[in-house]
């Protein structure tokens, strides 16, 4: 797998990733834009407006039919939560040229064309999105938003975050929220997207048996020739020494609920970027995996939990410890998840614990060119993260980690907030 990178305009970047494991091309377009409870909304209906139709498309039915014409292409969208960006992503996989039934159609170039017109020149009458489509959104993205309760470890988590972060960006709701849908119409959309796309960060990727001609085919398009250089509105990644806070924050919430779902937000202070690589380890021997303190002495041994697990979110620099336990273990549960931590600082764990983490992370490692879509999200990771990191450089990082650097990270954990859902 071969990775390069261009920048076709400031702000506005080319990611090719050459690889003859696949039979189709995969090509994505990721706006990114910092969260901000002004606009946090609005780029959710944003996302699933432009899906509705484009210029040529002016509909979902065309769109669709465009789709089949391609052989059978595939078109889908997304939309994100990265720190404290929010990221509209939109994607279409298609057949690579080299296994058409008939050699002299260009594929990759129509391909890249139908993605790029249907997210930089939408459908718009009278210098407004379609009213009808506007209020068919927004009554799908209200439904979302009134529909999270009912996924409650899900829930739980985004509580805990909103808690968290409840003065910055990151504790926002990824699809917003209910009152700002009402302010919203098609003309004022419409405006807020040309500010959108002519300030945010664009990335377009192309994974697949690479035409050498991709250059040219994303340099000389027009709708991309249309936008401007900018400087991206975006927020990259803050620096890595987080607080240790002294308190922990406790926040219980009734709902009706079988399970209790308990969320512990901690907090890792690193020195350096470097130290990542440690904390993944750390987050593997505590809660990542089966092996895990977490799975086997909460959940197996001491049966106190149906789940308990934990997971690092890099970009915040936050590991949050997830359990669903019997509402009435909420004390015993506690007791038993922070002594896993404690003991973490003190080093209780074996060699065999930190290989095991590594043979875990390492497996993960080498299956991101095993699927185009992870090898996209790899590299859009380091894209955000400002890093240069190849798989093979990644996964030596892992290899080099060492018993006493895992301690030095479980010194540099603290408990930030402890949310517990119960009826």
């Amino acid at each position: 797998m071969e990775y390069q990178q261009t920048e076709l305009k400031k702000g506005i970047k080319l990611h090719t990733i050459n690889t003859d494991k696949f039979k189709t091309n995969l090509i994505a377009v990721f706006l990114t834009t910092k969260l901000t409870r002004e606009n946090v909304t609005k780029n959710a209906v944003i996302s699933a407006l432009l899906r509705r139709g484009s210029k040529t498309m002016p509909s979902q039915e065309e769109i669709s039919k465009q789709m089949e014409d391609l052989y059978g292409a595939s078109f889908d969208c997304g939309l994100d939560k990265t720190g404290d960006n929010q990221v509209l992503k939109f994607y279409l996989e298609s057949v690579n040229d080299n296994f058409l039934p008939q050699k002299g159609e260009d594929m990759l170039k129509t391909s890249l064309e139908k993605l790029l017109e249907i997210v930089f020149n939408p459908y718009i009458e009278n210098d407004s999105f379609k009213p009808e489509y506007v209020e068919q959104e927004k009554n799908n993205i209200k439904q979302r938003i009134e529909g999270k309760i009912d996924n409650k470890a899900r829930y739980a988590l985004d509580r805990c975050i909103e808690e968290m972060y409840q003065e910055e960006p990151f504790g926002l709701y990824r699809f917003g929220y209910i009152e700002d849908l009402e302010k919203m119409n098609g003309k004022g959309l419409y405006e807020y997207y040309k500010q959108l796309i002519a300030s945010c960060k664009i990335d377009i990727f192309v994974s697949g048996n690479r035409n050498d001609a991709i250059n040219e085919i994303v340099a000389t398009n027009e709708n991309l020739q249309k936008l401007e250089e900018r400087e991206p509105d975006y927020i990259p990644p803050k620096a890595l020494n987080k607080e240790l806070p002294e308190k922990e924050n406790i926040v219980t919430e009734s709902m009706e609920v079988t399970q209790g779902k308990l969320i512990l937000g901690l907090n890792v202070s690193l020195a350096e970027e470097n130290l990542r690589y440690n904390t993944l380890i750390y987050n593997s021997i505590l809660g990542g995996s089966a092996n895990s303190k977490m799975f086997q002495n909460v959940r197996e041994k001491a049966h106190l939990a149906y789940v308990a697990s934990s997971s690092y979110l890099r970009f915040k620099n936050n590991i949050f410890v997830n359990c669903g336990i019997e509402i009435g273990n909420y004390e015993k549960a506690l007791e038993l998840i922070k002594q896993q931590i404690e003991d973490m600082k003190k080093g209780d764990f074996t060699e065999e614990d930190i290989e095991n983490a590594k043979k875990g992370i390492i497996a993960t490692i080498k299956t991101i060119d095993d699927e185009q879509d992870t090898g996209i999200t790899y590299y859009f990771g380091q894209e955000l993260s400002g890093s240069d990191i190849s798989i093979e450089e990644y996964q030596k990082k892992i290899e080099d980690v060492k018993k006493e650097d895992v301690v030095n990270i479980a010194k540099n954990v603290a408990i930030h907030t402890i949310y517990f859902l119960k009826d």
